[in-house]
């Protein structure tokens, strides 16, 4: 999100737009190469569970693809919004999605992404200066401000310019650079 409107109001107009749409799209999307998991994303979480970190995906995506990269990538934890399905009903005979999230459970927007943070943090009782986000987007940015290290790694203009540090290069495995040194460049904000 480039911060530009509300978060959750253009998550609403884009849950709006899929109405109707088949509710195994998420298989089909795994499955048919239209979604790619991030270069170094493995070899980041495999060295972070090596050290002992408490791992997690916190998106504003949806939750049938968090839960699929957690299990992929063999996270602890994932979060993300919940959509509703619709029974198969007269112009639509399967289950479908109904264009609206699931009013039980919490919006994942930037002020969620930083409670789920502070909750796993406190939960583990990891001190807050031990922890660690990353994230590309607006609705990250309260993450990673709250984390011990907040990292924008590949992120947007907005973001690149207010995360507490920064990473532009090809894998997230460079994040593990930064627990011992490495060859990649860290870019540290330089905001008064």
């Amino acid at each position: 999100m480039n911060g530009e409107i509300d978060f959750a109001t253009s998550l609403h107009e884009r849950v709006g737009l899929l109405k109707g749409v088949r509710a195994d799209v998420w298989e089909s999307l795994r499955t048919d190469g239209s979604i790619t998991i991030a270069r170094g994303a493995r070899e980041l979480v495999s060295g972070l569970k090596a050290m002992g970190v408490v791992t997690a995906v916190v998106s504003g995506g949806f939750t049938p693809m968090a839960e699929w990269l957690q299990a992929q990538l063999g996270l602890d934890y994932a979060f993300a919004n919940h959509l509703l399905t619709a029974p198969p009903e007269d112009g639509l005979p399967f289950e479908h999605l109904s264009g609206r999230l699931d009013p039980a459970k919490p919006l994942v927007d930037g002020q969620q992404k930083k409670d789920i943070l502070l909750r796993l943090a406190a939960e583990h009782a990891v001190p807050i200066e031990q922890t660690i986000a990353v994230g590309d987007g607006s609705n990250d940015l309260l993450m990673m401000h709250a984390a011990g290290m907040g990292i924008a790694f590949r992120a947007k203009e907005k973001v690149q310019r207010e995360a507490p540090r920064r990473l532009n290069g090809e894998s997230l495995e460079e994040v593990l650079y930064l627990f011992g040194g490495g060859e990649f460049e860290v870019h540290e904000s330089s905001k008064p």
